[in-house]
C-alpha cells in the first residue's frame, strides 16, 4: 500500500481528523471512490481477528471485572494462568480507540506466558469503551489526563494487592497507551518495570524520579513520534533510569496490532513481543 496512504490514516488516527475530511482526502489522494472501501478493510483494524489466544484457551482463565480507581470504579479484562496460584503482573493499556478485542486478546497472551494481566477500561469514567471506534478516539480526547494516570496508580496499587499475584507490577502499553506507561513510569513509584510500543514521550525534564526499567519499542517509519524520541533517551540516560530503546526498520505505527492488515508487521511485531516477555521476566521475576 502507499505509504501515503498510511501517513494519512495515522494523521486520521491521531490528530485527528474528522473521518469526513480523512475521506474526501483519502478519495483525492487514490484518484477516486471505488478503490476505498478495499483500502479501508485492508488498514482499519478489524477485532474479529483478535485471537491468538482464545478466550476459552485450556492455559488461563479470563473475565470482565471492575476494581477500585482514584475516585471511582474501573471496569477491565483480567486474565491469568492457570497453572499458578500467584504470578506477576502486567497492566494492558489500550490504544486510542478504548480496550477492545485486539487489547484482551494481548492480556490473554501475557497470562499465557504465565503473567496476572490485566487491561483498564480508561474509559470508564465517560461510560466505557463504545463499539464505534471513532466515537471511542473522541472520548480518549475528553479525558484528564492527570486522572487518568491517577487511575493507572491506582491500577499498580491493585494488582500489587491481588490475591494472585506476587506483588511486582509492571504495565505495556500501544500507541495512546504507550504515552500512558511513560507518565505512569514518573508516576508511581512500585511500578517496577513498562514496556511501550510507539508511545508519545513525555516531557524530558520530568523523567529523573522513574524508578521503573524501561523497554521502548518504535517504529521506523513513524516520524510523528519518533521525532521526539532521541531527547527522551538523552533524558533517560542522564537520569540514570535502566531502559532499552528499539527501532524497527521499515514498519509503521502500530505495527505490533494485528487486526490492520496494512501496518501489522509479523516479524517486527513477534520480536518486539519476544523482547517484552523476556524483559518482564527478567524485571518482574
Amino acid at each position: 500500500m502507499d505509504q501515503r496512504i498510511i501517513d494519512l490514516y495515522d494523521e486520521y488516527t491521531h490528530a485527528p481528523l474528522p473521518r469526513r475530511v480523512f475521506l474526501e482526502r483519502l478519495t483525492a489522494l487514490v484518484g477516486g471512490a471505488a478503490a476505498i472501501p478495499a483500502i479501508l478493510a485492508s488498514i482499519e483494524p478489524n477485532y474479529a481477528n483478535a485471537a491468538m489466544v482464545a478466550a476459552d484457551d485450556a492455559r488461563i482463565t479470563a473475565a470482565k471485572i471492575s476494581y477500585p480507581g482514584a475516585g471511582g470504579d474501573i471496569a477491565g479484562y483480567l486474565a491469568r494462568p492457570k497453572a499458578a496460584d500467584k504470578a506477576p503482573a502486567v497492566i494492558v493499556i489500550h490504544e486510542n480507540r478504548g480496550l477492545n478485542a485486539y487489547v484482551e486478546d494481548v492480556a490473554r497472551r501475557l497470562a499465557a506466558a504465565g503473567f496476572l494481566a490485566l487491561a483498564p477500561d480508561l474509559l470508564s469514567p465517560l461510560g466505557g469503551t463504545p463499539s464505534d471506534p471513532d466515537k471511542a478516539r473522541d472520548m480518549i480526547g475528553q479525558l484528564d489526563a492527570a486522572k487518568t494516570v491517577a487511575h493507572l496508580v491506582a491500577t499498580v496499587g491493585f494488582l500489587g494487592a491481588h490475591a494472585n499475584g506476587t506483588g511486582k507490577v509492571g504495565v505495556v502499553g500501544f500507541c495512546w497507551g504507550g504515552g500512558m506507561v511513560n507518565r505512569l513510569a514518573i508516576a508511581s513509584s512500585d511500578l517496577k518495570a513498562g514496556v511501550a510500543f510507539y508511545g508519545p514521550t513525555p516531557d524530558p525534564a520530568a523523567v529523573g524520579g522513574i524508578k521503573a526499567a524501561l523497554l521502548l519499542h518504535y517504529a521506523g517509519l513513524d516520524q510523528r513520534i519518533n521525532a521526539t524520541v532521541p531527547a527522551y533517551g538523552e533524558a533517560l540516560a542522564k537520569a540514570g533510569v535502566a531502559h532499552q530503546i528499539h527501532m524497527y526498520d521499515g514498519v509503521n505505527h502500530a505495527f505490533h496490532n494485528d487486526t490492520s492488515a496494512e501496518r501489522y508487521n509479523k516479524d517486527a511485531a513477534d520480536l518486539a513481543w519476544t523482547r517484552s516477555l523476556e524483559f518482564f521476566k527478567a524485571k518482574l521475576g
